[in-house]
C-alpha cells in the first residue's frame, strides 16, 4: 500500500515528537483546602471527615489528576513553552509526558505577568538531566497573513493526546475578554494582539503549538469563545521568544511598569463624563479602592494624574484599537515613552521611563 504524502502530514510527523501533554495533579490535603464550605456535606468522606478518594484515581505519588493542558519544546535539553494559567498552581504537581510515551517531572522557570506564557524545564524522572529532545523551531509572528494555512496541536480536553486540527489564520491583532481554559472560577483577563483561528482548539490544548506548513511555531494555542462557531485565539510567537530571552539574559521575565490605571473612552462615555474628546485614555481608579496612579511609579513621577486623558503615545494616537498595553507591548524596561495629555483645557506633554513589574 503506497503511503500518502502531503505538506500537512510532513509537518505533523516533524512537530509531534516536540509537543508536551502536561498533566496537573494536586494532594487531597491541597483539594481540601479548595473546596468551598456550603458543597462539603455533599461530598464523600471518611471517618476522619477526609476526601474518600477510590486508589485507582491516585497517582504513585498519592495525588490525583484535577487538570491537563500543553506545551512544546523549544530547545533539546527539556526548555518548554505552555500557557500560564496551565502551571499557575503552586500547590500542584505537574509532569509531562512526550509523543514517546516518556514522562518528566515539570520544574516552573518563569511566568509572565501580563502575556498568558509560561516557561518550565522537563527533568527526567531516572534524575538524569542530560536530554536530547527535539524541539520546535520559531517563526515570526510578523510574517502572519490572512488565509495561511495552519495547524493545533494538543491535548485536546486533557483526554486525547496529540490532537490536530487544520485551518486557516482569520483574523489579526484580535482583543478578548477570556478565562483561563473558560473555567467560570478564574477571573476575566484582557488579552489583546491575539492570532484568531478556525482551527479546532478546546480546553486541554491550552499551551499547545500553532504552526505553519513548514513546522514552525507561529503561536500558542490559548482561548476559544464558548457559543460561536470556529472561533478560536493564540498569543503571537513573538511574545515567547522575548520572555525566552529575559530568562536567559537576565534569570526572569521582565516586563514594563507604567503604574496607572484608565477606561478606554468612547461616545457613549464622552457623553456621559462631559468628555472633550471621543477617544484616548481616562486615567480612572475604575474599582473601589483602586489608586489611579500608583505611588512612585513611572506615571507618579512623570506627575501624571487622575482625571487626566491621554491622547497620544510616542505620537500615535490612542484608541479603541491603539491602546496603552498595545503601545507597551514593543516596549522594554527602561524604555522612555512620551504621552501627549489633556487635562481641562490644557495640553501637556509627559516623559516617562518604565521600570519592572513585580
Amino acid at each position: 500500500m503506497q503511503q500518502e504524502h502531503s505538506p500537512i502530514i510532513d509537518t505533523v510527523k516533524n512537530v509531534m515528537p516536540s509537543v508536551v501533554s502536561i498533566t496537573i495533579a494536586k494532594s487531597i490535603k491541597a483539594i481540601e483546602k479548595d473546596i468551598p464550605p456550603d458543597m462539603v456535606p455533599f461530598l464523600p468522606l471518611d471517618k476522619n471527615h477526609h476526601l474518600r478518594v477510590p486508589k485507582e484515581m491516585l497517582n504513585a505519588h498519592g495525588m490525583i489528576k484535577v487538570g491537563g493542558g500543553s506545551g512544546f519544546l523549544v530547545s533539546s535539553d527539556g526548555i518548554v513553552v505552555t500557557n500560564k494559567h496551565v502551571v499557575v498552581d503552586p500547590r500542584a504537581e505537574y509532569t509531562a509526558v512526550i509523543d514517546d510515551g516518556k514522562h518528566y517531572t515539570v520544574e516552573v522557570l518563569a511566568r509572565d505577568p501580563i502575556e498568558d506564557v509560561a516557561i518550565v524545564k522537563l527533568h527526567s524522572v531516572s534524575g538524569s538531566d542530560a536530554l536530547e529532545l527535539p524541539a520546535v523551531p520559531l517563526g515570526d509572528s510578523h510574517d502572519i497573513v490572512l488565509g495561511q494555512e495552519v495547524l493545533a496541536i494538543g491535548n485536546a480536553l486533557g483526554l486525547f493526546k496529540n490532537t490536530v486540527s487544520r485551518g486557516i489564520i482569520s483574523g489579526l491583532a484580535r482583543a478578548i475578554q477570556a478565562n483561563a481554559d473558560n473555567d467560570p472560577r478564574q477571573p476575566l483577563q484582557e488579552l489583546r494582539g491575539l492570532i484568531q483561528t478556525d482551527a479546532a482548539i478546546n480546553p486541554g490544548n491550552s499551551g499547545g503549538p500553532l504552526v505553519n506548513l513548514h513546522g514552525h511555531a507561529i503561536g500558542i494555542n490559548a482561548a476559544i469563545v464558548y457559543g460561536a462557531q470556529n472561533l478560536s485565539f493564540a498569543i503571537p510567537i513573538n511574545a515567547v521568544k522575548r520572555d525566552l530571552k529575559d530568562l536567559k539574559i537576565h534569570g526572569r521575565i521582565r516586563r514594563p511598569l507604567l503604574g496607572l490605571r484608565y477606561v478606554m473612552i468612547d461616545e457613549p462615555l464622552q457623553r456621559r463624563l462631559d468628555l472633550p474628546v471621543s477617544e484616548g485614555a481616562l486615567v480612572f481608579g475604575s474599582m473601589p479602592h483602586a489608586q489611579a496612579v500608583i505611588p512612585e511609579s513611572p506615571a507618579a513621577k512623570a506627575d501624571v494624574r487622575e482625571r487626566d486623558i491621554i491622547v497620544e503615545c510616542d505620537g500615535q494616537k490612542i484608541t479603541s484599537d491603539y491602546t496603552i498595553q498595545d503601545a507597551l507591548e514593543e516596549k522594554e524596561v527602561g524604555d522612555t515613552i512620551h504621552f501627549t495629555i489633556l487635562r481641562k483645557k490644557k495640553t501637556l506633554k509627559k516623559k516617562l521611563v518604565l521600570t519592572e513589574r513585580k
